[in-house]
């Protein structure tokens, strides 16, 4: 299931080889541009691309809307292993009370979309972004973005009082991540504090997140991580509460704990973000069933790629290499034996000792990648497929951040 029905049937011959009926590159382009996807298949497509599974995105947006509808809580969805505002707006429809941005450009970028409930998970460092902030918040009150630092909240305070604008603020606090937070317990409390007494600035809530958790290996261990890092921030919602100062939002998780973060109850909503599209490092994480694979959500997103030559004996090369972000921990869905390997800028190596079938001249191959981050960061677009078909393009934005406006 993780993968997707991996094992399922291979695509077709090589029609670039065959003479088969293919698009001339300015015909599909024009063809994308006025939306017209009649006929175009994958054999048609630029590789190396992005390919997204149309009925396994749309099953994990369904999995993950239900669970939290659920459980009762929220989902604030991240944004950072998609950057679409196309998949952004799926997902507020699918349930989605906004989204989590990992830079100030996603929430610009989003906002100019119309989706609002936007959370930016980095605090604001310097007068440009500090000034970014108070505009988006003038422009769309529901905007928030996290603080850690007191010279921070001042500086945000004082953006947000020349533009006249009013900023939620979430206190970030530091759960075991060791990268950004507060302290918990008084110096969180501190911090609230400090923000509800800044004039133009707004008390949201407290976020506490730390990627350990979400790919811990073995789903006890994980809930066992999960509670000990929720722990931490457990106790500054409860030293805030008990002195007065209101936390209406509490929020973190992820896609691998989110069936732990929901069911304990110590979120009010969850930050999942790759469970749109997954990757393979989550295949080893374990699910709850107990089986040695997360099979909760599919993986979606695949990098299209062609075998470019076939020289040599057990292995061919491909158009995928280190700019599209090729690892040794990709998976090459529906080649069962065969492994992947980086091979230079724009080259990647299939190897195989043994495999039920071996990859020829020509042949398209997706790649299953191991970290949606970086891959999606390397194309502009996401050719979205219903099997062999394309059906839409979705636009991958942000990647060098918008005009400043």
């Amino acid at each position: 299931k993780f993968m997707g029905a991996a094992s399922g049937a291979v695509l077709g011959a090589p029609a670039l080889l065959e003479g088969a009926k293919s698009y001339r590159y300015s015909e599909l382009e024009s063809r994308i541009a006025r939306r017209d996807f009649r006929g175009i298949s994958k054999q048609d497509l630029p590789t190396p691309v992005l390919v997204l599974d149309q009925e396994i995105f749309e099953r994990n947006l369904r999995h993950m809307a239900g669970h939290c509808k659920a459980t009762g809580i929220h989902l604030r969805a991240h944004v950072k292993v998609h950057r679409s505002a196309d998949i952004g707006q799926r997902q507020v429809k699918a349930g989605a009370i906004g989204l989590s941005c990992a830079t100030i450009a996603e929430c610009e970028l989003m906002s100019a979309s119309g989706i609002s409930g936007l959370l930016w998970t980095a605090q604001p460092v310097g007068i440009n972004k500090t000034q970014r902030v108070a505009a988006l918040a003038k422009k769309d009150p529901t905007f928030m973005c996290v603080a850690d630092d007191p010279i921070v909240v001042d500086a945000l305070n004082e953006a947000a009082a020349a533009a006249n604008a009013k900023v939620r603020v979430v206190v970030d606090i530091d759960v075991g991540i060791g990268r950004q937070g507060t302290q918990p317990g008084r110096e969180a409390l501190d911090l609230a504090e400090r923000v509800m007494k800044s004039k133009s600035l707004a008390l949201a809530g407290l976020m506490g997140y730390s990627g350990r958790a979400s790919h811990t290996s073995g789903w006890e261990e994980r809930r066992r991580v999960s509670r000990e890092e929720a722990g931490k921030l457990l106790e500054s919602v409860s030293l805030c509460r008990a002195s007065g100062v209101p936390v209406e939002i509490v929020t973190g998780g992820s896609t691998g704990t989110y069936n732990i973060d929901s069911d304990q109850g110590w979120l009010t909503e969850l930050q999942a973000g790759s469970y749109a599209l997954m990757d393979s490092r989550y295949a080893v994480i374990g699910s709850k069933s107990g089986s040695p694979t997360y099979d909760d959500f599919g993986c979606a997103l695949t990098v299209l790629t062609r075998v470019i030559s076939k020289k040599y004996p057990n292995k061919a090369a491909i158009d995928a290499g280190n700019k599209s972000m090729t690892q040794p921990s990709d998976v090459a869905k529906g080649w069962p034996g065969v492994r992947v390997e980086r091979a230079g800028a724009e080259y990647g190596m299939l190897l195989w000792d043994q495999a039920e079938r071996e990859p020829k001249l020509g042949d398209l191959v997706e790649l299953i990648p191991s970290n949606l981050d970086m891959s999606v960061n390397t194309f502009d677009r996401m050719y979205v497929c219903q099997g062999d078909q394309v059906v839409d393009v979705f636009s991958v934005l942000g990647r060098t951040g918008p005009p400043q406006k």
